[in-house]
């Protein structure tokens, strides 16, 4: 088996160029070592000024150009590699690129979505990626693998275990991983102990990891006579190096216990980079871990970046306001209440009453609760309209008792959804228009998962059939909304609130899966919409078919003829440019100096 060593420098140096040059130049000799590994990082971008080894960081720095002659110089003779920790790692690697053959992550890392997500501008095609997934649960390790291969899209990722423990103890090692492993994924493993140097194991385990698969090998190092002053614990010497290289099989079956011990467990509690807030969030706000957080060490208590995705992931929101530097807890978070809000008017010009005109045997505005009920995850269903007499008359058509019936503002659409919001104390709205009689559980259920998970104000489907596309919506970024439109008066066309505000509101577009996608004009508002609607009724009731997209899109694909009975309607927020250079003006915040 062919085995990849490397040297890791670590911060044995203390921060003196000198002791690193010398400890280079001791080792360039020895045969069978391929790479050697550095750790370039910046006090105030790893840590906070209360983390306590943060004046150890401080004297450990070496500047940017200190950095290139010492990569410079490895270079000659080993291939190099970089420990990334922070931005100023990153821009490290960036001003070395051509001279770097690896990167790797540590542990407490691989939940820095921010740092992650900057590494996509640096091209690693023909680079080789390590991650260390010491303290990592084993479900958890695919997931991390395709976002590091998403953003980063390397050459080669070889999986690690180990941890440094100052130093770590036999029975630590982690050697019990590399066969689970292996076992489980399709990854080159790699091996990096941290036992002390001074005992005979730390030569023994290495040759045992490579008997259990390994096929790479970091080594700490440092030079002989007076021990450094840090990292020394697990360091080779160049002779006890070469005794490593030398040995033949000693150990075996060195590979019992559990897969996470509790000293891993605290080693990663004590080092993780834990989220904290980079600006001012409101109660009903959802976290953008890449938006509004930053990782750093830190001496605070709070959730971690997965904690914090699986209180989103269980639809949970913020309970109350939230600072600029703060950390987040559980109780922090609480469940959303979600509603749909149907808004419905009888005031039609195109399509006179369209709302109670019958697809089959309903009204169109009952059919649209009819399949909005079907809706998961939904505490509220609400029917919203106007509160002039015309309108009165929809609370005879709403379908269910369950259903609220609202009235509010004739033309603020906005202020009329605020109105129940409140009163309910609702969280996140899915928004419905009753001219939408074909809404589907099979849309909504992708973009509310984008919503939460992604930490978004504002969430929608990039292309969907006309009438079948669901918009998400904070009740706090509608609220915002208002605080810089007191009148909104396009408020019928709320989207264009959000999408023509980006700086100020998180939007989230989803690609649905395509056998959701159609060209299809499925909203009510021509008489061609109600005959195409009807006999999609027809068929439904001919074939006994439930009322689902699948069944009527399927019915469209088989009668092309019959989806074009209202396929040149116009699409008046689509079409008409007067309309649309309107809203553009007049739904754009106006930034004040």
């Amino acid at each position: 088996m062919q085995v990849y060593n490397i040297i890791e420098v670590a911060n044995v140096h203390a921060g003196s160029l000198e002791y690193m040059n010398k400890l280079i130049d001791d080792f360039r000799a020895i045969k069978n070592v391929k790479g050697i590994k550095f750790q370039p990082f910046k006090y105030d971008k790893i840590a906070h000024a209360d983390f306590a080894w943060y004046g150890v960081y401080q004297e450990l720095y070496f500047s940017i150009d200190k950095w290139k002659s010492i990569i410079d110089s490895a270079s000659k003779d080993f291939e190099v590699w970089i420990d990334t920790f922070d931005e100023y790692s990153l821009e490290v690697i960036e001003s070395n690129l051509s001279k770097i053959s690896g990167l790797k992550f540590q542990a407490s890392i691989l939940f820095n979505k921010k740092l992650i997500h900057e590494f996509a501008r640096v091209d690693l095609s023909e680079k080789t990626v390590m991650l260390n997934i010491s303290g990592i649960e084993l479900e958890q390790i695919e997931d991390i693998i395709i976002e590091f291969k998403k953003h980063l899209n390397p050459k080669k990722i070889v999986l690690q275990v180990g941890f440094q423990g100052y130093p770590t103890e036999l029975q630590d090692n982690g050697l019990n991983k590399l066969d689970i492993l292996k076992n489980k994924f399709s990854y080159e493993l790699s091996f990096a102990d941290h036992i002390d140097a001074d005992s005979e194991d730390s030569i023994v385990l290495p040759v045992i990891a490579i008997m259990h698969g390994a096929t790479y090998i970091e080594k700490h190092i440092c030079l002989a006579g007076e021990k450094p002053k840090y990292d020394h614990y697990s360091s080779l010497t160049r002779e006890k190096y070469t005794r490593y290289l030398e040995m033949s099989e000693r150990y075996s079956n060195i590979n019992t216990g559990v897969y996470i011990n509790e000293k891993e467990k605290k080693y990663l509690s004590g080092t993780i980079q834990i989220p904290t807030l980079t600006k001012d969030l409101n109660a009903g706000q959802l976290i953008n871990l890449t938006q509004d957080v930053e990782y750093k060490r830190t001496a605070r208590l709070g959730l971690r970046t997965n904690e914090m995705l699986d209180m989103q992931k269980g639809y949970h929101i913020l309970a109350q306001h939230k600072q600029k530097g703060d950390t987040l807890q559980a109780e922090n978070y609480k469940k959303a209440t979600i509603a749909v809000i149907i808004a419905c008017r009888l005031k039609s010009s195109r399509l006179p009453r369209k709302a109670v005109a019958k697809i089959g045997y309903l009204s169109s505005v009952e059919f649209c609760i009819k399949n909005a009920m079907s809706f998961k995850n939904i505490n509220h269903f609400v029917l919203a309209t106007s509160d002039i007499e015309e309108d009165a008359e929809l609370e005879k058509y709403t379908y269910s008792p369950s259903v609220i019936f609202h009235k509010g503002h004739p033309l603020d659409v906005i202020e009329r959804y605020l109105g129940i919001i409140d009163t309910l104390k609702i969280d996140t709205i899915v928004r419905i228009t009753a001219d939408m009689p074909y809404v589907s559980n099979d849309i909504l259920e992708p973009i509310l998962k984008s919503h939460f998970e992604s930490g978004a104000d504002y969430s929608r489907a990039k292309k969907a059939a006309i009438g079948t596309n669901l918009e998400v919506i904070n009740a706090e970024a509608l609220r915002r909304v208002k605080s810089y439109f007191p009148s909104a008066d396009y408020s019928e066309y709320m989207t264009y609130y959000f999408t023509n505000n980006p700086e100020y509101f998180k939007i989230n577009e989803i690609d649905l899966p395509r056998e959701l996608v159609r060209d299809y004009r499925l909203t009510l508002d021509y008489p061609e919409d109600l005959e195409l609607f009807n006999k999609i009724q027809d068929y439904l009731k001919e074939k006994n078919l439930p009322c689902e997209l699948k069944n009527v899109f399927h019915f469209l694909d088989e009668n092309p003829e019959i989806a074009a009975i209202n396929s040149q309607m116009e699409v008046k927020y689509f079409t008409d440019k007067t309309l649309i250079d309107t809203l553009n003006k007049y739904t754009k915040i106006k930034q004040t100096v």
